[in-house]
This record gives structure tokens, sequence and C-alpha cells, in this order.
């Protein structure tokens, strides 16, 4: 059973009101059990962390990157952030925020595919 801090639950309400462009249209496409009858949730504590997207029964993660994560320091806690979920079972796919929009049936095949 994967745990949450409960005082993140505030922040991922946040998180869901201000979704980026590339977050709202790929939420669209994973919403309603449309991959595989699976379940997602959207900016969903996990652990000590706010995932982008989770499904319990595929027990995956889908990540959207901006900028930030391309360079350094975001690179670094995303590195630590993945290896922390995958020691929870979970797989992780990150994908750029340029992906999702400008390759978007790309995108989710690849997660069809891992679904």
């Amino acid at each position: 059973m994967l745990h949450y801090r409960p005082e993140l639950k505030g922040l991922a309400r946040k998180l869901r009101s201000r979704m980026t462009d590339a977050e709202s249209l790929l939420w669209r496409r994973l919403r309603g059990k449309q991959i595989k009858g699976h379940q997602f949730y959207r900016q969903r504590p996990i652990e000590k962390y706010i995932v982008d997207f989770y499904s319990a029964s595929a027990k995956l993660v889908v990540e959207v990157d901006g900028g930030q994560h391309c360079h350094g320091e975001g690179m670094e806690k995303d590195k630590d952030r993945d290896a922390h979920l995958t020691a929870q079972g979970l797989r992780v796919l990150r994908f750029s925020d340029h992906d999702v929009l400008v390759n978007t049936e790309a995108v989710l095949e690849h997660i069809w595919r891992n679904a």
C-alpha cells in the first residue's frame, strides 16, 4: 500500500487547478479509463511526492516535464524521485511538454504499451 503525506493534499488540489496545456491535453486522453481500462488520477500524492498522473492498477506514473527538468538540479531531483517510486514497485514514464503537445499520439502509444 502506497502512503502519502496528508499535508500534500491541498497542494495537489492547487496543482490540479493550474495544469499546463500539455498536462490538460494528456489528461483529456487518460481520464475515463481510456487506456486499457485503467483509471488514472491527476496530481496524485504518493509517498513524499505529487506525481502528474498515476494508475494504481497499471502501477504506472506518467510525468510531463517542463524546461526546469532538463538540466542540473531538476534532472538530479527527477532521478532521485524516479528511483524512489521505482523502489515502490511503480514504473515511471517521463515526457516533455513539447512531446505531449506535438507528438500526442506517440506519447499515448508509449503509455498504452506500458500500461
